[in-house]
């Protein structure tokens, strides 16, 4: 496996995906990098030579803001938004969707499974 960035991407895949792998690169960053490089035909990591592969570090490394320093940008630009009260930094204390979906609903996946409420259930029969 090759390291780039901090990070071991995969030898069997075609170079394109195997740099979506890393944190910040998308498929289309992969692909100005391999155009920057000179890659043609979007080989396997494999299939690269070692000089390619040095070319495409140098650029990801210097050029990209990737893993750990976006992860830490992205932590410290919401701390920014909780810091100031705006509304966005509110939904993101409160863990509820922050780009104005709708939460009556949806957004199973940021308010958690339901809960039952209590004297919904069954009701004990009378007599």
């Amino acid at each position: 496996m090759a390291l780039v960035a901090g990070v071991n991407i995969p030898d069997d895949k075609r170079v394109e995906y195997s740099l979506t792998r890393i944190y910040g690169i998308g498929p289309f960053q992969a692909r100005e990098v391999l155009d920057r490089v000179g890659v043609i035909d979007n080989p396997r990591v494999r299939d690269l030579s070692e000089t390619d592969l040095v070319r495409i570090r140098e650029i990801v490394e210097r050029e990209k803001t990737v893993e750990g320093d976006l992860r830490r940008e992205v932590n410290l630009n919401i701390r920014r938004l909780i810091d100031i009260g705006s509304y966005r930094g509110q939904r993101h204390r409160r863990g509820l969707p922050v780009h104005g979906q709708r939460t009556r609903t949806n957004a199973r996946a940021k308010r958690g499974p339901r809960r039952p409420v209590a004297g919904r259930g069954q009701r004990a029969k009378t007599k």
